[in-house]
């Protein structure tokens, strides 16, 4: 049996992609040739590695097995790469994070972790807790910072850090003149929310959402920041992490609006369980592990 690294390359993007057109594109490879390295592959395994189903290949019980081994053989060839390109021997770190904690913790957290490490090679994915839950389980990414909890048996995850959610309004909105908001007072507000599958949106629903008896979602936007926008435009009322409002804040175009809840909730590192890490890997994981916020 000889397994190229090609082969598992091509196997490995397929996973991803979904169809030989599009890992074909991905590889700068033509399709004939990424359908012949999977046909090679699955031909020295002995064994279908996908399902076809409309054009399209479907990961089988065989190519999961084989998934997390080819990702650490791939791994650990672009160590050896890079162990002789300009003494560069750490590799990369391929980071996901949820939009609250991109845009906001993560750009302070990889400052603060390249001049203590000096290592400069990361990528980053900001998106909904969803989709990067669902990249880390494609091999796409290799760590990911969270505002959800996700429930995966794939998956590792672990408490983080604690953050603070507000509601935030126009500084103008009626309920300011109350010295403590109720549950009951958030009826029939008009809501600007962030989309389905966002970390945010899942703490909304659970401390706030379910609480309420007339729910109205006047918009749902991806952005914070326009969210913001349109509650400083007083279009609504929002919910979100104190972190990314605190410049809006300062700045005086929306305020907070107390209630009577606990409106914190957990941050989470989350990899794959079975992902090979490299000893750059490690150390950003602990490194993450003992960070605390600046602010």
């Amino acid at each position: 049996m000889n397994i190229t690294l090609k082969q598992l390359h091509v196997f490995i993007t397929i996973t991803q992609e979904k169809t030989l057109t599009a890992a074909s594109e991905k590889l700068f490879l033509s399709k004939p040739a990424v359908s012949m390295a999977l046909a090679e592959l699955e031909k020295q395994l002995g064994h279908k590695l996908f399902e076809r189903k409309n054009n399209r290949l479907l990961i089988n019980e065989m190519g999961r097995a084989l998934l997390p081994l080819a990702d650490e053989q791939i791994e650990r060839s672009q160590a050896i790469t890079s162990l002789f390109d300009n003494n560069n021997f750490q590799g990369k770190i391929r980071i996901g994070s949820s939009n609250t904690v991109g845009n906001h913790l993560l750009p302070i957290l990889l400052a603060q972790f390249r001049a203590f490490k000096n290592h400069h090679d990361q990528s980053m994915c900001i998106d909904n807790s969803t989709s990067i839950g669902e990249q880390l389980k494609d091999y796409e990414l290799d760590i990911a910072l969270v505002e959800a909890l996700l429930v995966d048996k794939q998956l590792h995850v672990e408490r983080w850090i604690k953050d603070e959610m507000v509601i935030v309004a126009n500084p103008q909105h009626p309920l300011i003149n109350k010295n403590l908001i109720s549950i009951h007072d958030l009826n029939k507000q008009a809501w600007i929310l962030r989309e389905e599958g966002s970390g945010t949106r899942h703490f909304f629903l659970n401390h706030i959402g379910k609480h309420l008896t007339d729910l109205n979602i006047a918009f749902e936007l991806k952005s914070t920041e326009a969210i913001i926008n349109c509650c400083a435009a007083d279009l609504g009322i929002g919910c979100m992490a104190k972190t990314a409002a605190r410049h809006a804040l300062q700045d005086k175009r929306v305020v907070t609006l107390p209630i009577d809840i606990d409106m914190s909730r957990d941050l989470y590192l989350v990899w794959h369980k079975d992902k090979y890490q490299s000893p750059i890997l490690k150390e950003f994981i602990e490194y993450c592990q003992q960070w605390s916020l600046p602010f």
